[in-house]
């Protein structure tokens, strides 16, 4: 039982759940039994984001809705965003999306450009009052400056932002709890830099701490990733005033623990998204194969096809391994091309020198490469795959050693210059270093939002040449 004549907070907090919808009720659940531990109701119950993730059936289909609710019913207190939040929606569609929200948006860091003030539906701070104890929250998420001036946004840099929270919260409130989708390096540095901090709530990293780190006067948790943990820290005033950590662990979520309400809640929005994503894209006469092993895979072609109509550049590249099966025939909704293509990965376009494309498909003829596993980066595949091209041929010997297998290679009906850039159309995860090193050394690199890979297939499936075209072969072995 706790201690009846010190001021005690509980706080519970999750992060980077990338919308497993298994674990929301299992969550609620625990969170309720912690609910009735707290006897005398000084609990938080806080979301460090993350929370979205586009590919769940349940969030693409309702454009976030289904997230929206599920916090909204486990009744947390405040929440942050994550990228997965500010880069993968709209502002539009999140501004919708959180106007549902019956708890406060808290992140510092983030400005549209064109009012120079944070989203409507977004505060820098936030003041709680839980019993006798003021606590101030402040949040902040990564500054992805490139990509979120494309969708209208200025993202600043957060130490300063929280800096400027802490000098006007610090002097009001018992407690300063930040909301970090920063990462574990950078809650850190937070940590060792600013003053007046007492607890660092962390996300982006996916990193599990089981027991607090302490930095100074700042305590550091983490709650690992996809609502398998729920982080739970108590903190007691002490005779000088201040509020100390007495208590910090992550609790591991019980799958059969369920809470029915967010259990019926998570069944209605999965039947509402299967419905929402129904909407017909067109209809093709046969199967669009993605093919295993060395065999060219024609709708690995088809998302090739789709990068170089849709960044108009010389030549595209991407990996196959962003399709998770073949395009069946028949009817082709959003909802199938959302399942063979989840992941969040955006489009850009880039020059680079002849001599490293010629590297890159080198790279891409072995199994290494083909068979590598893949995480992070918005990938939502398991390997990389093979490398698909439109623009150009490749005549190549299997039987060679590695890097002296190409023999020629094509681009537009002359051969390939090495010293000669060429604009090429690929995607963003080869930039972050994904797979292809030699890529994220192109030039000039544009980004291209909002749309995702799956939206590029929409658009070039009707096309009208653009399922013949596809069989057509880019890579031709010598016999």
């Amino acid at each position: 039982m706790p201690s009846m004549d010190k001021d005690r907070l509980t706080i519970l907090h999750t992060n980077d759940i990338h919308s497993h919808f298994e674990m929301v009720s299992s969550i609620a659940a625990l969170v309720g039994r912690e609910r009735e531990l707290a006897t005398d109701g000084a609990l938080l119950l806080l979301d460090i984001g993350d929370h979205m993730d586009r590919m769940a059936v349940e969030t693409e289909g309702s454009a976030g809705r289904a997230n929206v609710d599920i916090i909204n019913l486990t009744n947390y207190d405040a929440i942050t965003i994550g990228n997965n939040e500010g880069l993968t929606f709209t502002p539009d569609m999140l501004e919708i999306a959180c106007s549902g929200l019956l708890c406060p948006v808290v992140c510092s860091n983030i400005r549209e450009i064109q009012s120079g003030r944070s989203p409507i539906w977004m505060k820098e701070h936030i003041i709680i009052t839980k019993g006798n104890i003021k606590i101030g929250i402040i949040g902040a998420t990564a500054p992805y400056h490139e990509f979120y001036r494309l969708l209208g946004w200025e993202a600043l840099d957060p130490e300063i932002a929280l800096k400027e929270q802490l000098t006007l919260l610090r002097p009001q409130v018992d407690i300063i709890i930040v909301l970090s989708h920063l990462g574990l390096p950078a809650d850190q540095k937070l940590a060792s830099r600013l003053t007046g901090i007492d607890l660092i709530l962390g996300g982006h990293t996916h990193h599990l701490l089981e027991k607090p780190l302490q930095i100074g006067n700042t305590t550091i948790c983490g709650a690992g990733k996809f609502g398998q943990h729920v982080g739970k820290v108590i903190m007691e005033r002490h005779p000088d005033g201040t509020f100390r950590v007495v208590q910090g662990e992550c609790i591991l979520v019980d799958p059969k623990q369920k809470d029915i309400n967010i259990t019926n809640a998570t069944e209605v929005h999965r039947k509402q998204a299967v419905n929402a994503l129904q909407r017909v894209i067109t209809v093709i006469n046969g199967d669009v194969m993605l093919n295993e092993g060395d065999q060219e895979s024609p709708f690995g072609n088809l998302l090739a096809q789709s990068l170089h109509q849709f960044t108009k550049s010389e030549l595209s590249l991407v990996n196959t391994g962003q399709l998770l099966g073949s395009l069946p025939a028949g009817e082709i909704t959003a909802g199938i091309l959302h399942q063979l293509c989840p992941s969040p990965i955006n489009s850009c376009v880039l020059k680079l020198k002849g001599s490293d494309i010629r590297y890159t498909l080198e790279q891409s003829l072995l199994s290494e490469y083909k068979e590598k596993m893949i995480k992070g980066y918005g990938f939502r595949g398991n390997v990389l795959g093979s490398i698909a091209i439109d623009g150009g041929t490749v005549l190549y010997d299997e039987f060679e050693i590695p890097f002296q297998k190409i023999k020629s290679i094509i681009i537009n009906g002359i051969p390939l210059c090495d010293d000669q850039e060429y604009l090429v159309g690929t995607i963003d995860m080869f930039i972050f270093g994904g797979g292809y090193e030699r890529i994220a050394k192109g030039r000039d690199r544009r980004f291209i939002l909002p749309e995702f890979l799956r939206d590029l297939l929409s658009i070039e499936l009707q096309r009208p040449s653009s399922l013949r075209e596809c069989h057509e072969v880019r890579w031709n072995k010598i016999r």
